[in-house]
């Protein structure tokens, strides 16, 4: 494959395995979203609001793949990296995507006009990408995670109550949740890597869709494992300088002596395979995303 070669650090040899194919991600879904952009203009499907949300979604997946692929040619250093995705916001802010009347658990609902444009648009962006690319590593990670947070939010979208949320948006999602199944499949059996590329990519399109669709509050809900390790990771780095650190037996099973990252925690003392650790984290996601359809169902 004309695709560069990376080390598989937690397989027995440490094989190298192509890394990077996330650019097809990209490639296949802001081809989809142009497209469906363009069948409105032609011949009215998708609906408006579809066809409204498709380009911001597309520019802020190019962009989010272009980020990416600048991190996997030039390392970039955590600090410059962590501000990145701030960039990968100007499609939503500048073509006012979103709803700036949002729902708060304490103060009931809140307009906060330009604020929610300036401010809370890029945080979202920001904080949704930069936990996605955090939790990585192992193979299948970087891609049925975000895979299992993406469908939940189609799911929360068409099952949502109909005055807050329209449910022909899930329809942005169709291809994006095919290219990451595909290469899902090929991530998790070690076949591949997707890259920065493909980890800032997909989670830039979990902050985006969920602006864009409304379901804010659900994916809130369902990205708290990533919440959860980048939290673990940031604590133990400011705190005690200590970074997370899988080891490997002779026989290839994975252990960790400390609970630095959700990786390290669940592996602490107890060496396991490398696909069932990752099947118990996206165990974890399978239920927060449950419990985000449920809540958007209730809400």
């Amino acid at each position: 494959m004309p695709f560069p070669r990376a080390i598989d650090y937690h397989k027995p040899g440490r094989p190298t395995v192509p890394n990077g194919l996330g650019v097809l991600y990209v490639i296949a879904s802001a081809a989809y979203l142009f497209a469906l952009h363009a069948s409105h203009a032609f011949w009215g499907f998708p609906c408006e609001a579809v066809a409204r949300g498709a380009l911001p979604l597309a520019g802020c997946i190019l962009f989010g793949g272009f980020l990416g692929l600048l991190d996997d040619w030039m390392d970039l250093r955590w600090r410059y990296k962590a501000l990145t995705p701030i960039i990968a916001s100007l499609p939503l802010v500048a073509l006012r995507q979103g709803n700036p009347v949002m729902a708060t658990y304490i103060f009931g609902k809140v307009n906060f006009g330009l604020f929610y444009y300036i401010a809370i648009v890029p945080a979202i962006i920001t904080i949704t990408t930069n936990t996605v690319n955090q939790l990585g590593g192992l193979n299948g990670l970087e891609t049925l995670c975000p895979l299992v947070v993406m469908a939940g939010l189609a799911l929360a979208t068409i099952l949502g109550p109909a005055k807050a949320v329209v449910a022909e948006m899930a329809i942005l999602l169709a291809v994006p949740i095919a290219a990451l199944a595909v290469l899902g499949a090929l991530n998790f059996t070690g076949r591949i890597f997707v890259g920065n590329v493909g980890s800032f990519s997909a989670g830039i399109t979990l902050a985006a869709y969920a602006i864009i669709a409304n379901v804010e509050q659900a994916l809130l809900i369902a990205i708290l494992p990533y919440v959860l390790n980048s939290s673990l990771i940031l604590l133990n780095f400011f705190i005690w300088r200590r970074l997370p650190r899988l080891s490997m037996t002779s026989e290839g099973y994975l252990y960790a002596e400390h609970r630095r990252s959700l990786q390290t925690l669940l592996a602490y003392r107890r060496p396991t395979r490398e696909r069932v650790l990752v099947l118990k984290i996206v165990l974890l996601f399978i239920i927060t995303s449950s419990l985000a359809v449920l809540a958007t169902m209730l809400s």
